[in-house]
């Protein structure tokens, strides 16, 4: 399972630890991710989806998953977070 957010794309950064002695050796930076569950009113079910602490209070300040994914970009979605994505704008074009 890769360390990327499926909603914002973010993923590890790379930088260096740097000691008192100011030795600098490389060392990985992890995005914040949590498996979670997110109800879109739309299709009126919970969607799993492993995103970043900080997509999940932009999800909230947004209105939800569906006004999120309207919104967000297709590049940076995953393939599952873009299928549902399409799933939604297709229920809405029906409705």
């Amino acid at each position: 399972m890769s360390r990327v957010c499926e909603l914002t794309g973010k993923g590890p950064m790379v930088g260096n630890n740097v000691s008192h002695a100011n030795n600098k050796t490389k060392r990985r930076y992890l995005p914040n991710l949590n498996d979670v569950t997110l109800q879109s009113e739309t299709l009126g079910r919970g969607i799993k989806l492993r995103i970043t602490a900080h997509a999940l209070r932009s999800v909230d300040h947004r209105g939800g998953l569906d006004k999120f994914l309207a919104k967000a970009k297709d590049v940076e979605l995953s393939d599952r977070a873009l299928k549902v994505k399409k799933e939604i704008m297709k229920a809405q074009a029906e409705a």
